[in-house]
């Protein structure tokens, strides 16, 4: 089983920082700052760890935010130990990287928003090294111009993660990360970035892109089928990918507009029958179910078959769940059966309950079909 990520945040690498610190920083109190930093961590998860240890930073070195910054500055892997083979890394012997930059992120862009170039440029000297994108968003947040316009020029920067943190540092709703509700409400500043950036020579950056997208697209989705279609003439392979992978929301929602953009139009099509063949599923087995599509066409159709199971909630009601299933070209005369087995099992992100479910099949953004059947959970 892998090891949580969590456990990134250990006494090796609390250890590590501070004798990077007290080596830049002689007055710098190592000790102190290693209890203070590790106190109870079995206790605490990934975001508290990373807290306490910011902490123990606001504590133990200067008060004085410049003279902090040179001696964080100092600490640093150098560039050229940063290589992608060793940036998750919890530390180095000649310097710090990896994970351990995250609390300093967070000191950064908390205690530096007075500061304001000074931490832009530390930003962009972390990011190099682990990441910046949880850090800047204060600075997004307290200053947007100036931080937006100093941004924009790292849309030209040499290295990659630091254009990629324009993308990545901007996403309106990005995971583990506080919002940025001026730019949910209102995207134009973040567009322009992006526009900058959907032909990066990096795939590693037109992803964080993508990404971005998709944020906006769940408040915005109009906007994004717009730039979907503008961006789709006359696109690359690359920039294809990046759009798809930008829309993915949408299209797992069935908007029909993004769904035309790439080439599935409504199906012209039999009437679909959705067979169960396990009315009555016990939890940790499979629902399998199969469907034959007959087309209606004289030509071939492209179609995006997904699979909705509708899950039974504590009030009764359900929740839906979309997953993709196949992308096919139903031919004239030549009917497709599909066959599928989806095991209902323990996930960390939902609670199963016993009763009625559905199963909806879905070609081209389209109901074409639903199922019931019975979740029966095991005896306690």
């Amino acid at each position: 089983m892998p090891e949580p990520f969590k456990n990134a945040f250990n006494l090796q690498l609390i250890t590590g920082m501070s004798i990077h610190f007290q080596s830049q920083w002689p007055a710098f109190d190592a000790d102190a700052f290693i209890r203070a930093a590790s106190h109870d961590l079995n206790a605490l998860e990934l975001k508290q760890r990373s807290d306490q240890i910011m902490l123990a930073m606001v504590e133990f070195l200067p008060a004085d935010f410049n003279q902090a910054t040179d001696i964080i500055h100092a600490s640093l892997a150098p560039e050229s130990d940063t290589m992608d083979s060793s940036i998750h890394k919890s530390s180095h012997d000649n310097g710090i990287l990896g994970w351990a930059i995250m609390p300093i992120a967070h000191y950064v862009g908390l205690h530096g928003q007075d500061h304001l170039d000074v931490s832009m440029a530390l930003f962009k000297a972390l990011t190099k090294r682990f990441t910046s994108e949880f850090g800047i968003r204060f600075l997004l947040l307290k200053s947007p111009q100036h931080t937006l316009s100093i941004l924009k020029q790292w849309t030209r920067d040499d290295d990659k993660h630091v254009r990629r943190l324009v993308s990545e540092g901007t996403r309106p709703r990005l995971p583990w990360a506080m919002r940025l509700p001026p730019f949910i409400n209102d995207p134009a500043p973040v567009l322009e970035l992006l526009e900058l950036l959907k032909d990066d020579d990096e795939e590693y950056v037109r992803r964080s892109v993508a990404n971005n997208l998709n944020d906006i697209a769940k408040d915005h989705p109009d906007i994004v089928t717009d730039i979907a279609e503008k961006w789709m003439r006359s696109a690359s392979p690359q920039r294809q990918k990046l759009i798809r992978h930008a829309c993915r929301t949408l299209i797992k929602q069935g908007n029909q507009k993004v769904l035309k953009i790439f080439g599935y139009e409504p199906a012209n099509i039999q009437p679909v029958t959705t067979t169960i063949s396990t009315p009555s599923v016990v939890f940790g087995d499979a629902l399998k179910f199969s469907i034959t599509i007959v087309s209606k066409s004289s030509q071939p159709q492209a179609l995006m078959i997904d699979y909705v199971i509708h899950h039974q909630k504590a009030n009764g009601q359900t929740s839906p769940k979309v997953f993709k299933w196949r992308i096919k070209s139903l031919l004239p005369n030549a009917p497709l059966k599909l066959i599928k087995k989806h095991r209902i099992k323990p996930i960390t992100t939902r609670k199963y309950y016993p009763g009625l479910h559905k199963v909806e099949v879905m070609i081209n953004g389209v109901s074409v079909s639903t199922a019931d059947f019975q979740l029966q959970m095991p005896a306690d």
